[in-house]
């Protein structure tokens, strides 16, 4: 958990942080802490990098829809993240 939010907040290379945040947040079983962290992380990108993939916002919308209706499937982490997201990229 750790490094994904340390590539988040430090590396340089947008891709592949972006990358990482995908393949966890798709990957990770329900309920897993990871989901909600994938969201939020791809909300440091959206701050950092003024950038996300389509692929990258839609994960990151349907994460923060999943904890809406249920935070014990994708914890409220998701919802900073998206919250982030709609106010870098203006989405």
């Amino acid at each position: 958990m750790d490094a994904l939010v340390g590539i988040a907040l430090s590396d340089g290379d947008r891709g592949f942080v972006e990358q990482c945040c995908l393949e966890v947040g798709t990957r990770a079983a329900a309920g897993s802490p990871l989901l909600g962290l994938a969201g939020l992380c791809l909300g440091h990108v959206a701050r950092r990098f003024g950038s996300l993939s389509d692929e990258a916002i839609a994960l990151a919308e349907a994460l923060a829809a999943r904890a809406r209706l249920d935070t014990t499937d994708v914890d409220g982490r998701a919802l900073d993240g998206i919250e982030d997201i709609r106010r870098y990229l203006r989405a």
